[in-house]
């Protein structure tokens, strides 16, 4: 399992790109939710990663909780709560 940068096992990612506001808006939840619970996560651009682009890229953000989409656009942040939590 891959770990973020303090050692938490990562179980959230959030695909976007620079320039989104609507990435801007799902990276403000998801870091505070992630800290909250302390649980790993990592953003990933759909720039950056072909496969990321091919799968994503007219539907960013999109956030992956433990490698399956969990949400499309927007997060929130009751939704994301019970699913690390659960």
């Amino acid at each position: 399992m891959r770990h973020d940068p303090s050692g938490r096992p990562l179980r959230v990612t959030l695909v976007g790109k620079p320039g989104c506001h609507l990435c801007d808006d799902a990276r403000a939840v998801v870091q505070r939710v992630a800290g909250e619970l302390g649980v790993g996560w990592e953003e990933r651009s759909v720039l950056d990663d072909a496969a990321l682009h091919e799968a994503y890229w007219d539907r960013i953000p999109v956030t992956l909780v433990d490698g399956r989409v969990h949400e499309v656009y927007r997060v929130d942040p009751e939704r994301l709560r019970r699913a690390l939590r659960g």
